[in-house]
């Protein structure tokens, strides 16, 4: 028991370079500090891609890495939902499964920017071709997100150990989360307004939602792990 606690402190402290990693890249890509318009010109574009190309690739390198990160949080929660007291582990094999989407996809929106950015020279209409890829691929893969929000609200409802694991508010969390992100799993159904890729809901709701995720559910998991350790602790004594 103390080993796999051990091995989840480990995993825990993974949590602040993976933040660390997200806040550098975010502000490092000019293309998130001012969201790119869907309503660019292929000659824009091109344009944006030729003056940025340093910082885009250097700020891609740096998603790369954050994207790998987000698999020990999704896992982590997984072992949690492992320990709740459910009558199947279909619910914790399920959100295993969905650890690997949001990375993934996230990894190849990551690929198409860079591959903008690596000839730079190129056609226009090539280069906003992987820029219309690279902005629907990181805008509408809040599928595995939303799943994986609800996943977790429905064993933290259904968990009926007399202490549980996580207090029922995390669960509401979760369900307020998942519906924030559903309006940019519309974002290739408009061209501007809220649900554009760079417009109030797609964007910025999305990535805030993300973000206020990360953090909260990183200090509930430290806060967890600390207790079951504190709790095995005692039952060895």
């Amino acid at each position: 028991m103390m080993r796999r606690t051990d091995g989840e402190l480990i995993l825990f402290w993974t949590l602040p370079a993976v933040a660390l990693i997200w806040i550098s890249a975010f502000f490092l890509f000019p293309g998130f500090l001012h969201p790119m318009s869907p309503t660019m010109s292929a000659e824009e574009v091109a344009g944006f891609y030729r003056d940025e190309a340093a910082r885009i690739r250097y700020s891609m390198i740096l998603f790369n890495w954050f994207g790998v990160g987000l698999v020990p949080v999704v896992v982590l929660l997984a072992l949690q939902v492992r320990r709740m007291a459910h009558r199947t582990p279909i619910l914790s094999y399920s959100l295993i499964a969905c650890a690997g989407g949001p990375p993934a996809l996230f990894l190849i929106a990551n690929m198409f920017w860079l591959l903008g950015a690596f000839r730079p020279d190129r056609a226009p209409d090539l280069t906003m071709l992987f820029n219309d890829l690279a902005w629907i691929t990181f805008s509408v893969m809040v599928s595995y997100l939303i799943a994986q929000c609800l996943l977790l609200a429905l064993a933290i409802y259904w968990d009926r150990n007399d202490t549980p694991v996580f207090r029922p508010w995390v669960a509401h969390f979760n369900v307020a989360t998942a519906v924030a992100l559903m309006p940019a799993a519309f974002t290739a159904l408009a061209l501007d307004g809220p649900f554009a890729w760079d417009g109030l809901l797609s964007f910025w709701l999305k990535n805030i939602a993300i973000a206020t995720w990360i953090i909260v559910m990183g200090v509930v998991l430290g806060q967890t792990i600390m207790r079951q350790r504190r709790s095995a602790e005692q039952v060895s004594v």
